[in-house]
């Protein structure tokens, strides 16, 4: 019997919460300050879906899920008004063609150089006057690669005018955020190498370097002689066609926090093109790929305007719709979520996440939610700052993030969307939304309800207020559980 008590519980606790929540009133005010002035549709909640374009089967899904259960319902459809909130241009550049998946940016390549084995070096010392003494004992070059690349020799820069090395100086070629070394070559005054070009070069071990490689050239001298640099305006770098992105040495550019050394040049190095046949044959079919990929576009854009007049749920805000656009994507929404309709609270989820709307009204109502200045959400605390991959942050100074919530879910009042969007302009865009909310929220220091049940992985707990990382049949199944049993991990 207590077995069977165990299995039915879940049950007969989701038919109380539905039951009490369909006697609520349907409209609950916010501490006595309802701002509702007849002239917008009013909601207790505005829920914002981010979702990407092309994400047409999701945002079906979450209509015949718990968006349906909302309109459907004959209390909650009064309380609760849902958007998807989509970026009105797509990225007219096709995926092969840029440089990563995350953003918008054209692989600019020009013709490669011709040959297997021609080498290439990145800069090159014509007039030894240029050269000057640094007053650093580490100098720092990053570089992304774009195409594969072979690197062949590291060099250094002569001890001054005259074709000679006075210091002990090691050269070293780091992969980003990794302590050993891909390649180093160590130069002293009895161990020069071969002079070309004004530089020092000694041969290095060679390694296929691929695309998205993120590296970092350093060299070093600890001894009182110390490193030769240039001024950046003296020399031009050669990225081989496009096939490397070099960063910026210019003399006012504040080192990253966990640069290894001063952004600038103390040497060069060279290297070979990979492949540079299929370098060839990628440009050669780029014109065909963007015709192709701009019909795409085109029949992409029909579609969303037709999903759009017949759902109406949609609202397409003035962005490229890729990953690094989605912070300036989130601030368009809070923008036009203030001019386009009155509210108490603003929850922001994604289009791959299951949410348990009963739990998220029951919780507002019981626990006295409807606030100002406030964020409920499950948040992170001093999440390290990624310097590489698709959560790459090189503008943000500090190893960690100010607190941040999940992305999964989280709620905010009416008077923090309201300041987001008075200074949309001026907030900066960081590499991902939730950190971005994040850093702008630190700025106002709003009163954080901790709540576990914004799940931030793709997890299931039967209490649970939204869990993250589903396709559309993982959302369909939760949900289906959810109302046949109140447990969306599974029924008896």
């Amino acid at each position: 019997m207590r077995r069977l008590a165990l299995f039915l519980l879940p049950c007969a606790v989701a038919v109380l919460v539905h039951l009490w929540l369909a006697q609520r009133p349907s409209s609950t005010p916010l501490d006595n300050n309802t701002h509702s002035d007849g002239g917008l549709p009013f909601y207790e909640v505005l829920v914002g879906v981010l979702s990407a374009r092309h994400h047409y089967q999701l945002r079906q899904a979450i209509r015949e899920t718990w968006l349906g259960y909302l309109r459907d319902h004959p209390h909650f459809k009064q309380r609760v008004g849902v958007k998807f909130i989509v970026g009105e241009y797509g990225c007219p550049i096709p995926e092969e063609d840029r440089e990563d998946p995350y953003s918008c940016s054209l692989l600019n390549f020009t013709d490669p150089v011709s040959g297997q084995d021609a080498e290439i070096e990145i800069v090159t010392v014509s007039d030894p006057s240029v050269l000057v003494p640094s007053d650093v004992s580490a100098i720092a070059l990053d570089f992304k690669v774009l195409h594969p690349v072979v690197i062949t020799r590291l060099g250094v820069f002569p001890s001054g005018t005259r074709p000679e090395l006075q210091s002990n100086v090691t050269v070293k070629l780091l992969q980003l955020d990794q302590e050993e070394a891909v390649v180093t070559a160590r130069f002293s005054a009895i161990s020069t190498g071969t002079m070309v070009n004004g530089m020092w070069y000694k041969p290095v071990e060679q390694f296929i370097l691929p695309k998205g490689f993120e590296g970092t050239l350093v060299w070093e001298s600890l001894d009182s002689a110390g490193l030769t640099t240039v001024n950046s305006s003296s020399v031009q770098l050669n990225n081989g066609g496009g096939v490397l992105k070099i960063s910026s040495i210019a003399e006012d550019i504040l080192p990253h926090r966990s640069a290894l050394g001063f952004p600038g040049l103390a040497g060069g190095f060279t290297f070979t093109i990979y492949d540079g046949d299929g370098l060839s044959g990628l440009l050669r079919g780029r014109q065909a790929r963007m015709e192709h990929h701009a019909s795409r576009l085109k029949r992409e854009d029909a579609a969303l305007k037709q999903e759009s007049l017949r759902h109406g749920d949609v609202v397409f805000v003035d962005v490229v719709d890729t990953y690094r656009n989605v912070p300036s994507k989130l601030l368009q929404f809070y923008k036009w979520s203030v001019g386009n309709a009155d509210f108490n609270l603003l929850l922001k989820t994604d289009d791959d996440c299951y949410i348990d709307v009963d739990s998220v009204l029951m919780k507002i109502d019981h626990k006295g939610l409807k606030r100002s200045n406030f964020w409920w959400g499950n948040f992170r605390q001093s999440w390290a700052v990624d310097r590489i991959g698709k959560w790459q942050e090189l503008e943000y100074p500090s190893p960690a993030y100010p607190a941040f919530a999940c992305g999964s879910g989280y709620v905010v009042s009416f008077d923090l969307v309201q300041w987001l969007a008075s200074n949309a302009e001026k907030l900066k865009a960081y590499q991902g939304e939730d950190v971005s909310m994040g850093i702008w929220m630190a700025a106002v220091g709003p009163q954080k309800y901790q709540d576990p049940g914004w799940l931030c992985e793709k997890e299931c707990y039967v209490d649970m207020l939204s869990s993250p990382q589903h396709t559309a049949e993982e959302l369909h199944i939760l949900w289906d559980r959810k109302r046949a049993c109140g447990d969306p991990c599974g029924c008896p």
